[in-house]
């Protein structure tokens, strides 16, 4: 097994309502699971290549939840990455060189049958994890847009974190307001004001190795 490891962030906006039944291991709120999740990597390693500066998408749909597979999963990959880069994100994001269930992407690819062709085309962010605010694009692809949740009497911005102690994608994320919409690409989901978090990622083959 090739060993890797990951830091840098994530922003994932899903169909489900702010806070995501997921993340406390309930049904999602609509029955079905629709996300877009991106990476934006810092710094990074499979085996010898070095993967930091790289960026990297999946559009995921699940009919049901989750955990009851027969899922849809396109994977965006910058198309700053080489060969070697482009192979190596591919293969931790279907779960290769992987712990069985220790990450994300492990149980994402387990869970989605379908794999649609990955794309190599530019992938445009600039969010704030503190602020809950930004954006993530892939032209041609999909468009997501974060701001904080408003609180449901003023309309100020309203801070609500998620703390995972054994998570498998991160410890701690910030909860935020997001909205997607996907405008090429094999998997079609539109959503406004859903679930959306920010996070710090830290992980490896082995699992999320900390804050």
């Amino acid at each position: 097994m090739t060993d890797w490891i990951i830091q840098g962030e994530e922003l994932a906006n899903c169909n489900c309502n702010y806070g995501c039944p997921c993340q406390f291991s309930v049904l999602p709120t609509h029955g079905n699971c629709e996300a877009v999740v991106v990476f934006s990597i810092d710094s990074g390693q499979y085996g010898d290549t070095d993967l930091a500066g790289l960026k990297a998408a999946g559009v995921y749909y699940w009919p049901g939840p989750i955990h009851e597979g027969n899922g849809q999963m396109q994977l965006i990959i910058d198309d700053k990455a080489n060969a070697d880069q482009r192979a190596a994100l591919q293969a931790i994001m279907t779960g290769e060189d992987t712990d069985e269930m220790a990450t994300m992407w492990y149980v994402y690819s387990a869970m989605s049958p379908t794999k649609h062709e990955t794309l190599f085309i530019p992938i445009e962010l600039n969010w704030n994890r503190e602020e809950r605010t930004g954006f993530a694009k892939v032209p041609g692809v999909f468009d997501v847009e974060v701001r904080p949740i408003p609180h449901i009497v003023s309309g100020a911005p309203h801070r609500a974190s998620i703390q995972l102690p054994n998570g498998f994608e991160y410890r701690h994320a910030e909860s935020a307001s997001g909205s997607a919409k996907t405008n090429g690409g094999a998997i079609t989901l539109s959503f406004d004001a859903t679930h959306a978090h920010l996070a710090h990622l830290n992980i490896s083959g082995h699992g999320v190795l900390g804050a």
